[in-house]
C-alpha cells in the first residue's frame, strides 16, 4: 500500500514540474485569420490622352514654282509668318513602367492666317534696274499624325518631368491663297533709285486653289505631369514640330494668265504650348480588407 501511494506522489510531482515548465515556454501567436494582399507592382498600363494648346508657326520661304521669276534678280528679301492656330488631339499609349511609355497621337491643327512680303531688284536693260513687292495671304491647316516615345524623369510631390520624341505623317493645306505684285519699272540707274525716273508702278494680281500635301514629320517634347489620383495625369506641356512643306494649287491672274505655277511654303515649322490629360485605363482597384470573422454561441 505504501508503495502505491508512493509511484502516486511521483506520478503527482512529475505532472506538476511538467506544467511549470511548459508556463515558463513563450507562448506561439495564433496563425492569422488572413494576410492582407501585396501593393500591386507598378509595371504600368493603358491610358487614354487628350491635349489642347496654340501653335506659333514659321516658314523658311514662300516661292513660286517658277524658278525663273526669281533667277535675274539683284537683290531679294522676305519676311513671312503665321497667326497662332489652336492645337486639339486625341490618342491612346502604353506605360511601361515608371520611366517609359508610348503613345499614338491624331491632331487637328486649326486654319492660321499666313502673310508674306517680298522685296526685289531686277534689271530691266539700258543699266537700269526695277524694284517690286509681292505680298501674300492666305490660310493654312493641318493634320498630323505621330507615334510618340518618352522617358519620365522621377516624381516629386506628384511632379513628373518628361522629355520625347515622335514620327509621324503631317497633311498640310493651303486654301485662298493670293499674290499681289507692284512693279516700278525703270526707277533708276544701279545701283542708285531715283523713283522720278521711268513709267508709272505695273500692279499683278494671282490667286490659287485649294491644295494639300503630306508630308514626313517628326517632333521633340518635353513637359511636366501631374498625377491627381491613380487614374488621372495632368500634363503642361512644349513640343518642337517640323511639318515639311505645303502648295497651293495653279496660280493665275484675273484673266487666267501666268502659267499656272503652284507656289510652295517651304520647311514649316511650330513651337505649340499644350495642356493635356492622361486617364489610365488599368488601374487596380482599390483594397478592400475581409469582412469580419462572425461566431456563434
Amino acid at each position: 500500500m505504501r508503495s502505491v501511494k508512493s509511484l502516486l506522489a511521483a506520478g503527482a510531482a512529475s505532472l506538476i514540474s511538467s506544467m511549470a515548465f511548459a508556463a515558463d515556454m513563450p507562448i506561439a501567436a495564433p496563425p492569422p485569420m488572413y494576410a492582407p494582399p501585396a501593393p500591386p507592382a507598378d509595371f504600368g498600363g493603358w491610358y487614354l490622352r487628350g491635349d489642347i494648346g496654340f501653335s506659333n508657326q514659321s516658314a523658311k520661304s514662300i516661292r513660286s514654282t517658277n524658278d525663273a521669276l526669281y533667277a535675274n534678280n539683284v537683290t531679294f528679301s522676305q519676311t513671312n509668318g503665321f497667326d497662332t492656330g489652336g492645337i486639339f488631339d486625341v490618342g491612346v499609349g502604353y506605360r511601361v513602367n515608371n520611366w517609359f511609355r508610348a503613345d499614338v497621337t491624331g491632331q487637328y491643327r486649326g486654319r492660321t492666317n499666313l502673310h508674306g512680303l517680298d522685296l526685289a531688284t531686277f534689271p530691266v536693260g539700258g543699266g537700269l534696274i526695277a524694284s517690286g513687292s509681292d505680298n501674300y495671304g492666305g490660310s493654312k491647316s493641318e493634320w498630323l499624325f505621330l507615334a510618340n516615345a518618352y522617358v519620365d524623369l522621377g516624381t516629386w510631390w506628384c511632379v513628373t518631368p518628361f522629355i520625347g520624341a515622335g514620327v509621324g505623317a503631317s497633311r498640310v493645306t493651303i486654301s485662298n491663297f493670293t499674290d499681289s505684285g507692284l512693279n516700278n519699272a525703270h526707277v533708276g540707274p544701279a545701283p542708285t533709285f531715283t523713283p522720278s525716273v521711268g513709267g508709272p508702278p505695273v500692279a499683278s494680281f494671282y490667286s490659287a486653289s485649294t491644295a494639300s500635301q503630306w508630308n514626313f514629320a517628326w517632333a521633340l517634347h518635353t513637359g511636366l505631369a501631374y498625377k491627381v489620383n491613380p487614374n488621372l495625369t495632368l500634363e503642361l506641356a512644349y513640343s518642337y514640330v517640323n511639318l515639311g512643306d505645303g502648295i497651293t494649287g495653279p496660280a493665275y491672274a484675273f484673266d487666267g494668265s501666268g502659267g499656272g505655277h503652284p507656289f510652295k511654303v517651304k520647311d514649316i515649322t511650330s513651337h505649340d504650348v499644350k495642356l493635356g490629360v492622361r486617364w489610365n485605363l488599368d488601374s487596380p482597384p482599390a483594397y478592400m480588407p475581409p469582412p469580419p470573422l462572425v461566431t456563434k454561441g
